[in-house]
């Protein structure tokens, strides 16, 4: 029997691997999709928020789950709020992606539960994904042979998006909404928002959803008008 957690955790609709776009972090693409696969036991993501590592996470749990194996996602905004107990009996699912992993440092009884759900997973030969926003030994955590275990598989950062790939990106998501944004409105976008995906994937929702509203097309004034650039 699973352990379930009391809470609810929804993956966020459009979050999988097949629509990440990767540009220059292919390899980390590769990696998540090992370990929600079962062919790599272990990786840490890092970058600054808004770059991905949240839809990687997601991703990588949606595709285990596709291929039949158990798999959970555990944001630490979810289960700071808990008590760090709730992840005993977790090692059950084949796949934990634990998303803002950084969030526990400096809390002991957090770190040793995750400690300790760390050697549980290895024990049981299942397979651990970490989101953070630098690299381990980077995060202040105060029981170091939690760093080092964290440390232990890939650890990866994630580079940010070229202008280009984020034109890209946007048409890519655009398209998937049944928008259409040629590449002109998509790279004027990126020249005036903020350069990150999760950023400029929010500004794409709003503009569906107020186009949508007023039964306009994505055109550059009308994108004028809704951000007031």
């Amino acid at each position: 029997m699973i352990a379930q957690l009391p809470l609810a955790l929804e993956l966020r609709e459009g979050h999988d691997l097949d629509n990440f776009h990767a540009g220059p972090n292919g390899l980390a693409l590769a990696t998540v999709q090992a370990a929600a696969e079962g062919e790599e036991r272990q990786a840490l993501i890092w970058a600054q928020p808004g770059q991905g590592r949240s839809h990687l996470l997601e991703g990588a749990v949606r595709r285990a789950r596709a291929r039949g194996r158990q798999a959970c996602l555990l944001p630490a905004s979810e289960l700071l709020p808990l008590v760090p107990q709730v992840l005993e009996s977790m090692e059950q699912f084949d796949l934990l992606a634990l998303d803002d992993v950084d969030r526990f440092a400096g809390q002991r009884a957090w770190e040793e539960a995750l400690f300790h759900l760390y050697n549980r997973v290895m024990a049981r030969a299942g397979a651990l994904l970490f989101s953070a926003s630098a690299a381990p030994g980077a995060l202040g955590w105060s029981l170091p042979d939690l760093a080092t275990r964290l440390a232990a598989g890939p650890v990866i950062r994630l580079q940010p998006l070229s202008e280009d790939d984020l034109a890209a990106l946007l048409a890519e998501r655009a398209h998937e909404r049944g928008l259409k944004l040629n590449g002109e409105v998509a790279r004027y976008m990126v020249m005036r928002s903020e350069r990150t995906p999760a950023a400029l994937l929010a500004r794409l929702a709003t503009l569906d959803r107020i186009a949508l509203a007023r039964q306009r097309a994505l055109t550059i004034p009308f994108i004028k008008d809704v951000f007031g650039w």
